[in-house]
This record gives structure tokens, sequence and C-alpha cells, in this order.
């Protein structure tokens, strides 16, 4: 980015990838410092707060894919959002989806759900050594039916943390060992080896999952897979291999889930049916998540307590007792000099411009992440 050659048009595919929320924003500011009176940038980005953050304008693009494509006129950023998010371009009076996706979280679960919270387990502190990096773990709980996100910036240890957990590694010696328990992992990079089609891969491993009509009607309905099963595995794009990914973690029998970045690959429409589908069924099956996200809109939405990870990037680093949405937001927030506020019509957060009125306002008061609304 230090070095980028001169044009008059710039154009970013999806810069946010594989980026920790802390980067993706940087990347943004360095791809707005390079506009000027005769510049133009064209973005292409699946994560909705990096490109409300990124923003001046919004073109939503709809149709079937690997059919047609629909590129709709410009509109203003908050405006293109929530337009996609609704489903329904009021200027064209056309709808391109049946139904407005929301972030209320009260939608993420049936409103007569009964959530057994009884079942407390707990992980004691741990310490982990890997080369120059050292992960200190604080003591921490978890129930049935939660979702425990982990935030932090890359290189901090959130997915060893999560190998600790699955007891793929061993604490340093002398840390007292995680209770046993049947654990299934989505890992961050997937690597297709099996030869054979989704549907051949689903009956080997999940069969008794993937033939249950709840498990049918609560996941692979929502995520498309019919639209894929028949397909060879060394074939699918990332976003497919990341759906077919989730669908196997979720359908082996586990006392905990752990998911590594299920946002990565997939647009912005698939990231939040998959929030959807992941929270509805921990709180069905009344099991645990432990979930690494950097999309912060869908980290948010999944989340009932938070781990924040602090310290330096490779070199020391500490993950947090887990804590309240709220105070597990406002710390991660507040680490990186940023604030959130919630759109009243969509409920999304939304990045406030460093420096705004917003911006200020809401560091005086120490509210770096705002809840309000969410339950209406």
């Amino acid at each position: 980015m230090t070095c980028v050659q001169k044009a008059n048009v710039y154009m970013f595919d999806e810069p946010s990838s594989y980026l920790d929320v802390k980067q993706r924003l940087r990347a943004a500011e360095i791809i707005r410092s390079l506009l000027d009176p005769t510049t133009y940038v064209i973005c292409v980005e699946h994560d909705l707060s990096v490109l409300d953050y990124l923003s001046d304008f919004v073109c939503i693009l709809y149709g079937a894919p690997s059919v047609y494509g629909v590129v709709t006129m410009p509109s203003s950023v908050r405006e293109g959002i929530n337009i996609f998010l609704d489903g329904h371009i009021p200027t064209e009076n056309m709808r391109f989806r049946t139904e407005s996706l929301q972030f209320r979280l009260a939608d993420a679960a049936d409103a007569n759900l009964v959530l057994d919270k009884s079942n407390s387990m707990q992980y004691p502190a741990m310490h982990k050594t890997q080369g120059d990096f050292k992960l200190s773990v604080e003591a921490g709980n978890f129930t049935n039916s939660e979702i425990l996100v982990m935030m932090g910036e890359n290189g901090t240890g959130k997915t060893t943390f999560c190998k600790l957990l699955a007891g793929a590694l061993a604490p340093d010696g002398g840390d007292e060992e995680i209770p046993k328990l049947n654990v299934s992992m989505k890992p961050q990079k997937i690597a297709p080896k099996f030869a054979g089609t989704v549907r051949q891969l689903f009956f080997k491993k999940i069969r008794a999952s993937f033939l249950h009509p709840q498990f049918q009607t609560d996941v692979v309905k929502p995520l498309k897979i019919d639209d894929i099963i028949d397909q060879e595995v060394q074939t699918l794009s990332g976003g497919e291999l990341q759906r077919v990914a989730i669908v196997l973690s979720l359908g082996i029998q586990a006392d905990i889930y752990l998911i590594d970045e299920p946002s990565a690959y997939l647009d912005s429409e698939q990231r939040i049916i998959c929030s959807k589908v992941i929270r509805r069924f921990i709180l069905h099956a009344k099991k645990t998540a432990f979930i690494v996200e950097h999309d912060f809109i869908m980290a948010t939405y999944l989340a009932d307590r938070v781990i924040v990870f602090e310290g330096k990037p490779s070199k020391d680093a500490i993950a947090k007792a887990p804590e309240s949405l709220l105070t597990g937001c406002n710390r991660f927030l507040k680490n990186l000099n940023v604030t959130f506020r919630r759109d009243p019509n969509s409920f999304r957060p939304r990045i406030n411009k460093l420096d705004s009125q917003m911006d200020k306002e809401q560091k005086l008061s120490g509210n770096y992440f705002f809840l309000e609304n969410t339950e209406l």
C-alpha cells in the first residue's frame, strides 16, 4: 500500500479479507487517502461496517449467482446499505429478496424458546508458549445455549486458545488441564482433500445429522447446500467450501463447537444468514460455541459474551475472562480507539468517523459501543 502506482481509477476487491478489525480500518483509511479531485476508487467489500466506514456512495448488486446480475444507481452509504438489508429498492419498486435482514438480537432465537443455562463448565487459567509467542489465559466459565466470541488483533492467540480448548495443544507444564469434552472444530483454513461430492462427504462424516429433518431445516436449507450438493468437493469456491465446513462442524455431535472465522469468503447476505444458522443451532441444541470473528457486525450478532485478547501480536498476549457483550465490546473498541453507534432502522452497528462529533461524544462518556434499541 505504501508505493501504490499512480492512476486515475483504483479498484479493490475485498480488501478486508484475512485482516482483523484494526487492520481493516487502517486499510480503509489508506484507500481513502488515495482520493483527490481527479481520482476515483471502486471497492467490493462484504464487511458492512468497513464498507460503511470506507464509502461515500454505494451501488447494490443483485440477481441470480452464475446466471445474471444487476447494478443499481449509486445511493448514499446509509441508504444503500439499508436498501440492501431490506431487500427492496424503493426508487424502482423492486424487491430482490423475499425478507429483510435485521440485527435485532431477539430475532436469533425463537421467542418462546426456554434456554437451559444450568450446566456451567469451567476452564482453568493456562499458559502456552510457542516459539517467541506466549499466551496467558485467564480462568473462565461457559454454559449450555451460549456463544462466546473471541475479539482481538491477528497474532494474539485466538486460534491457539481454540486448540487448547479442543485438546489439540497441551498447556505449558504445571498448568491445570482442560476438562475432557467432545469438541467439534471448524478450522481457520480449509484445505479440501475429499475425493467425491458434497453429498458423499456428508454421508461419510455426518450421515445421521444430515438426514435429520431438524438439521435440514435449521442448517442445510438456509445455507443453500442443495445448490452444490452433487458438486465435487475439490471444485468448490471459497464461499461454498466455507458453507460446507460450517455444516460439517455443526453436524458432529459435540459439547463445544469451536468455529474459526465463519465469515471468510462469504458475501454480506451469506454472513447474516450464517450468523442466524449458528445461533439458532447452538440455542436449540443446548450446546456451547466459541467463535473467532473479525466481521464486527457478525461478531456482535452472534455473541452472548465476549473474550477479549490483548497484548502485542506474535509476542505476548492475554485472553481475558469472558464478559458481557457491552463491556467486552467497550474494552475491545477502546483498545482500537474506535466507536460504534447503532442504526435506528436496521439495528446494525455503524462505525463513527474518527474525530466526528458522535465519536468525540461517545469517547467522552466512555461508551465505545451502544446496545440501545436492540430489543425493540
